[in-house]
């Protein structure tokens, strides 16, 4: 054995693999547990990122992803999230690019794909915060401990806290980031190469290279940043060598001198400024490009940041932090969205859930303790540090000496690589932390993508420690790591399954958060788009129940209610949500439609206005104005209306034909083939517009143009019964009876009952049987 070594490496029950079968063998770990996600749908939070975000578009300019957020919307706007993640959305366009359009699939492959990569390169990462950095002779980093990264990264490539990133089209970003984040910290690790070129003790074009990769891991998702942190942590604890207890003695007690020339020797200060001063620039960059204000969040989203008792507030923090420590351990109940009262509030100090803090803290606490603040094993280390120096001669000259210092470079190895994976648990996990500024979630797997590194390193570790110690029990050992990493392979296929679709993902959150009213309302939402009211009531009653100020449940329930004219209870759930978010612009055009049809013409026309007052840009409310002035016979008002529809939104086929339809009715048949030809040369494909020109035609005998547009309208639906019977009707004028009959049979054969057309038909029949008699 050499002091190079890992001790514990050589007993965890793992072959010991070269680099390439190594990173092969994670990869297919990695691509088993999530490849059945690969032609899964567009689920939950990928309809606004992807399937509504106009940036995808090639129609849209590639300069509006570097002032919009990661959902499209304005970094200016009062709604935005502010979460500017230019890149990530940029991957989203180049696969819309690629498959010509939105197809699932190829973007659920390339973040399979992703995660396949970050998950191969955790092997390099894991070596070097375990093994410590060393380099060849050819410049590559040697792997001192194969099988603890190895073990590591199978548990990361496994870990099923991951299936929201990777199954998730949205945990692009997480995946982006996660990758840059690996680069930034590998090339930091190539700054202290001995073979590249130096700046006394390290290569600043490998340190800026770092920050650069850190830039855009950052604007992949903010997280990136956090690798600054834990560069510097790999810095100060691997490359110096900083005894804390020793400094800490010296700082404080003054027990001997601290000598700032050794400190700068070390060239630790310029690396630190150098991080320093780039962190602060990306971060004063990111606040300058945000519009130097925080996004605007609401209690349903944070409640605990929004107590007022500030002792409670800390508390609920906490434990939001030991519902993340157990999703690392046990990954078994996920949910795509943990907030709405999926976690009730701690508003007690007699709450039986304090004990999990004072365990959590108790742990954290331990782990700290004997990384850092071991008196017995700081002394050990800083006995190592002082002979490293002198190896050579301890191992030729005393063989006691030899034992005593692989005894205490033992020790050494085992604090480094508990602190180094604490810090990859921690650092990550800061900006969702609460600390810095309010965030807004309650509880969010994806943000423990980059943290369950850590904890997947602290698990490799233990096994290692396990299997040194309780050696006669290596094959038991054996036996429970193979089980875990099943079981961890297994529930990543289970839970990537349910993500393929919104149906399954929805179900599933109800048996983890019965109490979530989110949950409630996107299992109604599903149903309802399904097709399936009935039970969509029941899910949207519940979350009612659930959070008694949901407007948007109490927004579509109303809506299904209006729909089955249950009219009064409608009104009383829109008057409430409006009540309740009164720039609710959707909930006053509902609450306008239910009004319209109690005929309250003149309240419904308040909710209206309302609603535009609210949205500026509302083409459909527009629409439904002018159905309202149509109902009260204000043709001017009702014109204007469907016409302002029509300019927010040039293909709204239904204010067009509306137009069409009501100049008809009154006698201007004139502008009424004006605005259908117009609605057609925007609009070209649509068989109503087509089907109330023909009409208009047909009424000035224009009648081949008619039947032209009528049978154009035929071919795009050749079911429609009105349209068959309407071409009848033309054909019918126009003398050529056969042609009259043929599509009147046509027309009652689609809907025997169709008004009118029973009676066109006889008189025809008559007509046709007095011209064969002689």
């Amino acid at each position: 054995m050499t002091l190079s070594e890992v001790f514990w490496d050589r007993h965890i029950p793992l072959p010991k693999l070269s680099p390439l079968q190594a990173k092969v063998c994670v990869g297919v770990v990695a691509l088993l547990c999530f490849i059945n996600s690969y032609d899964g749908e567009f689920v939950f939070d990928d309809s606004e990122a992807i399937v509504n975000n106009k940036d995808l578009r090639p129609t849209t300019p590639v300069s509006n992803l570097w002032r919009n957020d990661f959902w499209g919307s304005n970094l200016s706007s009062n709604s935005s999230h502010k979460s500017y993640r230019p890149l990530t959305v940029l991957t989203f366009r180049l696969n819309y690019l690629l498959v010509g359009g939105l197809h699932p699939v190829g973007f659920h492959v390339m973040n399979i794909l992703l995660h396949v990569v970050i998950s191969a390169l955790m092997i390099d990462m894991f070596a070097i915060l375990t093994g410590g950095l060393s380099y060849d002779e050819t410049g590559r980093i040697q792997n001192l401990a194969p099988k603890t990264s190895l073990l590591a990264a199978f548990f990361f490539a496994a870990h099923p806290i991951h299936t929201e990133s990777v199954a998730g089209i949205v945990g692009r970003a997480d995946l982006l980031c996660g990758l840059f984040f690996q680069l930034s910290f590998l090339s930091y690790c190539r700054a202290f190469n001995k073979g590249s070129d130096r700046d006394d003790s390290f290569s600043v074009r490998w340190i800026v290279a770092s920050l650069l990769l850190c830039a855009v891991a950052m604007i992949c998702k903010e997280q990136g940043i956090t690798v600054l942190g834990v560069n510097a942590a790999f810095d100060v604890l691997l490359i110096c060598n900083v005894n804390f207890y020793e400094l800490s003695q010296r700082l404080l007690l003054r027990k001997k001198t601290f000598s700032i020339r050794d400190f700068f020797q070390t060239g630790l200060p310029r690396r630190l400024a150098l991080m320093v001063l780039g962190g602060l620039s990306m971060l004063y960059a990111r606040w300058k490009i945000m519009g130097t204000g925080p996004p605007a969040f609401t209690e349903v989203d944070n409640p605990a940041s929004f107590a007022e008792n500030i002792f409670f507030r800390m508390v609920n923090y906490n434990y939001y932090y030991c519902l993340n420590a157990w999703l690392l351990v046990c990954p078994w109940w996920l949910c795509f969205d943990w907030s709405m009262g999926c976690v009730p509030l701690i508003t007690s100090a007699v709450d039986w859930r304090m004990l999990w803090l004072v365990l959590l803290w108790c742990f954290l606490i331990g782990l700290i303790i004997q990384a850092f603040c071991s008196q017995d094993m700081q002394k050990r280390r800083y006995f190592y540090s002082s002979c490293t120096l002198h190896i050579r001669n301890v191992l030729h000259s005393d063989v006691c000496s030899f034992y005593l210092l692989v005894f205490v470079y033992d020790l050494w190895l085992l604090v480094r690589t508990l602190t180094l994976a604490l810090v990859l648990l921690v650092v990550p996990f800061l900006p969702a932390s609460n600390i810095f500024f309010r965030v807004g979630f309650v509880v969010a797997e994806r943000v423990l993508y980059l943290s369950s590194a850590g904890y997947c390193l602290l698990v490799a570790y233990s096994v290692g420690q396990c299997c040194t110690r309780w050696a006669k029990y290596r094959k038991l050992l054996c036996v429970s790591m193979m089980a875990l990493l099943c079981v961890c392979v297994v529930r990543c296929a289970l839970r990537s399954h349910q993500w393929r679709s919104e149906k399954t993902l929805f179900t599933s959150a109800l048996s983890v958060c019965p109490l979530n009213a989110k949950v409630h309302y996107n299992v109604g939402k599903n149903l309802a788009d399904r097709g399936n009211s009935t039970a969509a009531i029941v899910y949207y009653r519940e979350a009612v129940r659930l959070h008694p100020t949901y407007v948007h449940a109490m927004n579509n329930l109303g809506n299904i209610l209006k729909e089955r004219n249950a009219l009064g209870e409608a009104e009383d759930l829109l008057s409430k949500a409006v009540s309740i978010q009164t720039d609710f612009a959707a909930a006053w055009m509902n609450l306008g439609i239910v009004q319209n049809s109690l005929q309250k013409f003149e309240a419904a026309e308040r909710s209206y206005w309302n609603a535009i007052r609210y949205r500026k840009k509302y083409p459909d409310c527009y629409y439904n104005l002018g159905r309202l002035y149509a109902d009260q016979n204000r043709h001017v008002d009702a014109l204007n209306a469907w016409r302002n529809a029509t300019m927010l939104k040039p293909d709204h086929s239904l204010a067009w034909n509306n137009m069409v339809i009501l100049l008809d009715n009154t006698g201007n048949l004139g502008q009424a083939e004006a605005i259908g030809r117009e609605a057609l040369r925007i609009v070209p494909n649509d068989h109503t517009i087509m089907f109330s020109l023909a009409n208009v035609l047909g009424k000035l005998q224009k009648y081949k143009e008619s039947e032209g547009f009528f049978l154009s309208a035929l071919k795009i639906n050749p079911n429609a019964a009105s349209c068959h019977g309407n071409l009848a009707v033309l054909y019918h004028r126009w003398g050529k009876l056969e042609l009259a009959k043929k599509h009147y049979e046509l027309s009652l054969k689609l809907d025997p009952e169709a008004p009118g057309t029973r009676d066109n038909y006889n008189m025809l029949l008559r007509k046709l049987d007095q011209l064969k008699r002689p």
